[in-house]
């Protein structure tokens, strides 16, 4: 569903942010994220990064967020790595992801947060 600017919509999870004030794409999302369930007005649309849709964020942050700060020997740390490279391999530019629509939105708590997509936002 396509989202028109002064829309009224509503976070349906949890969107990790990156340092920029972006939603969580290639790079590894910050320790900020906006809870789902929070409304807010769609301000800004346009195309968004190859390769960064929904699914593959929350794939990558899931991920992310699984090894961050696990304290880890040698072989484990090379491993997780590989497995690091192989999912931004599976979720990057020519995957099966395609580049949908970001949306840059105003949420009523005052934070905007560009790039998200549709599978994250429902009508509010």
């Amino acid at each position: 569903m396509s989202y028109a600017i002064g829309a009224r919509v509503k976070l349906t999870r949890d969107v990790p942010v990156t340092a920029d004030g972006r939603a969580a794409g290639l790079g590894a999302p910050g320790p900020l994220s906006l809870a789902g369930g929070l409304v807010g007005t769609v301000t800004g649309a346009g195309p968004a990064s190859a390769g960064t849709t929904g699914t593959a964020d929350a794939l990558r942050a899931s991920f992310e967020e699984q090894v961050r700060g696990a304290r880890l020997d040698s072989f484990a740390t090379a491993l997780v790595d590989d497995l690091r490279q192989r999912v931004i391999a599976a979720t990057g530019p020519g995957a099966e992801f395609a580049p949908g629509t970001g949306y840059r939105v105003r949420f009523d708590n005052g934070f905007i947060l560009d790039g998200l997509d549709e599978s994250a936002l429902t009508p509010a």
